[in-house]
């Protein structure tokens, strides 16, 4: 097996190459679980998906995030909330793509970190504005790499790495999302 940056390049090329193959093993589907736990917080569960032909099974035990409010917000800090996760998920994104492509590209990287930071004008959260958006206006990413390769190289990875990433991509365009309510027993 060979590795670069903890990254099994020979699989990850057999898996390009499956791809290439048989493109209907690249149709992935994630799933999230979440109930709300009263005032600002709420716990998110993440085990199964579909990916590669079938359902996976390689999860026996749920990932569980739990997400709440700082004090100012009304919350009890027990955990980051929702868009916080969401720069979470993007930095998480970015260096996964780094990660992967600087291996297909026999880059080694001995260190890569994100600072990301995102503004937010609760106008539109709370309600109180239509002309203000109630998520992020901007989000700004500071990427730090550590590695021998020649600068112009590591800029030609990270153009690359934006271009493909799935959440910068989330982020950047609009996602068609179909929302649909299921009034219980209370709720008639």
């Amino acid at each position: 097996m060979k590795a670069i940056n903890g990254v099994n390049v020979d699989q990850l090329v057999a898996t390009i190459e499956a791809i290439k193959s048989d493109p209907s093993i690249a149709e992935f589907k994630f799933r999230a679980n979440t109930k709300w736990k009263g005032g600002g917080g709420s716990s998110t569960k993440i085990q199964g998906f579909y990916g590669a032909g079938q359902e996976d099974a390689s999860r026996s035990v749920a990932f569980q995030v739990e997400s709440d409010e700082p004090p100012v917000l009304l919350g009890q800090n027990k955990g980051p909330n929702a868009v916080e996760l969401v720069l979470g998920a993007l930095a998480s994104c970015l260096s996964v793509g780094f990660a992967y492509n600087a291996a297909a590209q026999g880059i080694a990287l001995d260190d890569v970190s994100f600072e990301v930071e995102g503004d937010i004008d609760l106008h539109g959260f709370l309600g109180l504005s239509d002309q203000v958006r109630p998520g992020y206006s901007n989000i700004q990413v500071k990427c730090h790499i550590d590695s021998d390769a020649p600068s112009a190289q590591l800029q030609e990875l990270a153009a690359h790495v934006v271009r493909t990433s799935p959440v910068l991509d989330i982020l950047q365009r609009a996602v068609p999302v179909a929302f649909s309510v299921e009034a219980g027993a209370h709720g008639e």
